[in-house]
């Protein structure tokens, strides 16, 4: 009886406990969907002057941006931030999934550590370092050894000459930025990819292997059907990361309210922000913090794609 009095307060004490751990646990919750929702609302009323003097889609698909007349169309930033995303995806992602799988099954042991502390070093590098390197180092050489050739072959040329030609051979553009992002997304998606593939058991690989599969048989049938959502979650992290990023692409792109061609100076929502938010007042502010809404649209759209693509994996 004694025992059993003892027993008692302290279940009930693990009880409160509990009760109390599950209204914390809660309260975090709730606590991000109020941030969230916080940063929303207040965008959206930070913008809306904007959106009700040029109307939304004016204000979206326009292409002047001139602050002396209150004529603000976000369509050269919004054009700009797709392209130099894309870019990243198309040289980055290739690249990432090769240093994964290479790393998981061909690198020797002596070799995978410098190289995988390689690859974690790059992310830890500071973007605006890599806006320095883009801009002092890498800058010149596209100007000298990719626009200069490349001018003298595409000019003239209906459509591939609008897209690649560049009238002032200065390396920064839209193309250059795009480089730079993808540099910085590598180490995201490579690295993610690496512990996905690492966690898949290794009598897959064998029995593979054990039925005559060669090694790209075993990639291309075993590995990465098996490791897909986490690769298409590395690939969403590093798209979201391209999206956003803004010391970097500021250095790069050449900061001009245009998108004529990939290797001209161009601008992207981020890259425009961070250019004119210091010194905005009245409308301008307004639509810099329409342009920030329309990046978190893109941002969330992005999100709602990955979750469908992740759903289509998990179904097959």
């Amino acid at each position: 009886m004694v025992g059993e009095r003892q027993a008692q307060p302290s279940r009930m004490s693990h009880a409160g406990f509990d009760r109390v751990f599950r209204v914390a646990s809660l309260a975090s919750a709730l606590l991000v969907l109020a941030v969230l929702l916080g940063i929303i609302g207040s965008m959206i009323v930070g913008g809306w002057p904007a959106f009700q003097h040029m109307g939304l889609i004016e204000f979206i698909t326009g292409s002047t941006w001139d602050i002396n007349r209150d004529v603000y169309g976000a369509w050269p930033a919004i054009a700009g931030t797709l392209a130099a995303a894309l870019i990243a995806l198309v040289i980055g992602v290739p690249i990432s999934l090769g240093i994964a799988i290479y790393l998981t099954q061909f690198a020797p042991r002596w070799l995978k550590g410098p190289v995988g502390g390689a690859v974690e070093l790059l992310a830890s590098v500071p973007s605006i370092i890599y806006g320095m390197w883009g801009l002092f180092v890498f800058a010149p050489i596209v100007a000298n050894y990719v626009q200069t050739p490349l001018n003298s072959v595409v000019e003239g040329i209906p459509i591939v000459g609008t897209i690649l030609y560049s009238r002032v051979p200065s390396g920064t553009g839209i193309m250059t930025a795009g480089v730079i992002l993808a540099i910085m997304i590598v180490p995201f998606v490579a690295s993610v990819t690496r512990d996905m593939l690492d966690q898949i058991p290794s009598v897959l690989r064998e029995s593979a292997y054990g039925i005559g599969c060669t090694t790209w048989e075993v990639v291309r049938h075993v590995l990465i059907p098996q490791a897909g959502v986490s690769i298409i979650g590395a690939v969403m992290l590093g798209l979201g990361r391209a999206l956003g990023e803004t010391m970097a692409v500021t250095f790069v792109v050449g900061n001009a309210n245009r998108l004529t061609s990939l290797f001209d100076p161009g601008s992207t929502i981020a890259s425009r922000i961070a250019n004119e938010f210091n010194e905005a007042l009245g409308l301008q502010l307004h639509a810099l913090i329409a342009l920030g809404c329309i990046l978190f649209l893109v941002t969330f759209s992005v999100l709602i794609v990955a979750r469908y693509l992740v759903s289509r994996v998990k179904v097959h």
